[in-house]
């Protein structure tokens, strides 16, 4: 598109979308929606009334629109009311509804198997062996480096990650060989050249896609025969679940895969939660500048790591 197809109004949104550091998936998402605003009233955003986006939200609800969406659309139209136009009466006019929560799909230990053993090669393997082992995101997952995998410490690091933050996981013994066996064959294949940054290459010098990640999962279960549900963030869902049910504590490090609640700032109407003795001892030594006993060696992580891959 060139900079004359782009409309005064669309440029300010876009500079102020720009100066607040969205994303580009967000500022798509934003003039996706503003455009689908527009049409629906029939002249620009800018001349809206309280009356049209009462009768747009409600046109959304109506057609079936999912919650996701609808709440998608409200923030879009409410950055656009109250930072690029200025108009507050408008933004608090844009409601949001609540979405319902419901219970992830968990794999069994059995099905996680079945699943990584029905990839047909290492790259495969190697990607959802990845993303179970770790419990990253797809966006994580495919956004590696090979400078990031530290066999060392035995640990991953994870470069801006959800909320623009760095933080390491676990790397455990069984994974680091797969993720090696996985580079072996990529350099024969010249895949893994010099200047190639990526730890899963794509196409034109990109990584892989989540779109491919993801359709690499769904086609590993159909293969495995596991009728559930599943996409990538499942074998997430199952890496926190089986951590859980062999009685380990997530919260041995604030860098693990899965941030802990007690971390996180509560919500409205939340207790605050109440730790054991033994947990609010440990984490009054670790205020006090004394030795924590949680164990967070290397040695520790990759015991903790192995635990997480099944036989293959």
């Amino acid at each position: 598109m060139t900079d004359k197809a782009i409309s005064p109004l669309r440029r300010r949104l876009i500079e102020d979308m720009t100066i607040r550091r969205l994303g580009p998936g967000t500022q798509q998402q934003y003039i996706r929606h503003l455009k689908s605003f527009a049409d629906f009233i029939g002249r620009s955003p800018d001349k809206a009334t309280p009356e049209d986006v009462r009768r747009y939200q409600l046109r959304l609800a109506s057609i079936g629109t999912t919650v996701p969406t609808l709440n998608a659309g409200a923030s879009a139209l409410r950055f656009f009311f109250r930072v690029t136009l200025k108009r507050r009466d408008l933004a608090e006019t844009v409601v949001s509804v609540r979405e319902p929560r419901r219970l992830p799909v968990v794999l069994s230990p059995e099905e996680v198997s079945r699943l990584l053993a029905s990839t047909t090669n290492i790259k495969h393997k190697a990607a959802l062996s990845l993303t179970y082992a770790t419990g990253l995101r797809s966006s994580e997952v495919v956004s590696l480096k090979l400078t990031d995998i530290d066999s060392d410490r035995m640990v991953i690091r994870v470069e801006q990650g959800k909320g623009k933050k760095d933080r390491y996981v676990i790397l455990s013994p069984n994974l680091l060989d797969i993720l090696r066996e996985w580079w072996r064959a990529a350099r024969k294949k010249g895949w893994m050249h010099p200047g190639q940054l990526w730890l899963f290459p794509g196409y034109r010098g990109q990584h892989m896609s989540r779109r491919q990640l993801h359709r690499l999962v769904c086609m590993a279960a159909e293969r495995a025969s596991i009728t559930k549900r599943v996409g990538v963030h499942t074998l997430r869902h199952s890496f926190a679940t089986h951590l859980l049910e062999q009685k380990t504590d997530i919260r041995i490090r604030h860098d693990s895969a899965l941030h802990p609640r007690r971390y996180q700032r509560p919500r409205r109407g939340d207790k605050p939660a109440r730790l054991p003795v033994k947990d609010a001892r440990l984490t009054r030594r670790r205020c006090h500048g004394q030795r924590s006993r949680w164990p967070t060696s290397s040695a520790a992580a990759g015991r903790l790591g192995a635990r997480l891959m099944p036989a293959m």
